[in-house]
């Protein structure tokens, strides 16, 4: 059975219909690509799988339930974790108090009344950093941060609490071509304990990291693959070399 499932979902905004009968299916341990020209729906379809939208008809399933009208924070507590285009870290706490505040998100309050949690949590605060190279910069504010390491902490407080899936939406977006090499060597590890869905615009990265790529045009699927099997589709060539 694979981690998630989308069937037929659909997603209409008055007369836009951003998504046109999505079907999707990501297996646990594998890294999944969506691709696609600007408008095809590849951001729709991420938020209506963490729940930031609803889809307007169809189902989605994750780890065997049916999610498909459970608020985000069920889906987040399923081990659903997304990471949205635009940079959200808190810029005036600091990095160590940011992945803190991720940790802590996942506990009930009357669990964060009775504990010391800064002090519980500290080791996997630490590790969550360590990961993404910015241990040493666990006492700056989150706002010092250069732009790919602010996308590095965010990655990283999605990852914190341990999720099954992370959708990632274009997580290279304004990086340097060095800082996007960087951060496909810092999400590699992950496929171990954790499933990607990743929207990308930067082909040759997302070639690189993923098993299988799907490819929306206009809401819809135009192709589903592996990376050759895409790679060798004439359908997908055609709007790349002439939308996108």
């Amino acid at each position: 059975m694979a981690l998630l499932e989308v069937s037929g979902v659909t997603k209409v905004y008055g007369l836009l219909r951003a998504l046109d009968g999505v079907d999707l299916k990501v297996e646990a341990g594998s890294f999944h690509g969506l691709i696609g020209p600007n408008g095809s729906g590849k951001s729709t379809l991420l938020k209506s799988i963490a729940g930031a939208h609803y889809a307007t008809t169809g189902t989605v399933r994750f780890d065997g339930q049916d999610i498909t009208t459970a608020p985000p924070y069920q889906r987040s507590r399923a081990g659903l974790s997304f990471k949205f285009q635009i940079t959200a870290v808190l810029n005036d706490l600091s990095v160590y108090d940011n992945v803190l505040l991720a940790l802590q998100s996942m506990e009930s309050n009357w669990a964060l009344l009775r504990s010391r949690s800064r002090q519980r949590l500290d080791a996997e605060v630490m590790h969550a950093l360590e990961r993404f190279r910015l241990a040493d910069r666990a006492d700056d504010l989150a706002g010092e941060l250069s732009h790919g390491e602010q996308q590095w902490l965010e990655i990283a407080m999605a990852l914190a609490p341990r999720p099954k899936l992370l959708l990632l939406d274009e997580p290279t977006g304004g990086m340097s071509p060095e800082e996007r090499r960087v951060t496909g060597e810092l999400l590699a590890p992950i496929k171990s304990e954790c499933s990607l869905i990743i929207v990308e615009h930067d082909l040759d990265f997302i070639k690189n990291i993923c098993d299988r790529l799907t490819v929306l045009d206009q809401g819809r699927v135009l192709g589903d693959g592996t990376v050759a099997e895409i790679g060798r589709d004439a359908r997908v060539q055609e709007i790349y070399t002439s939308r996108v």
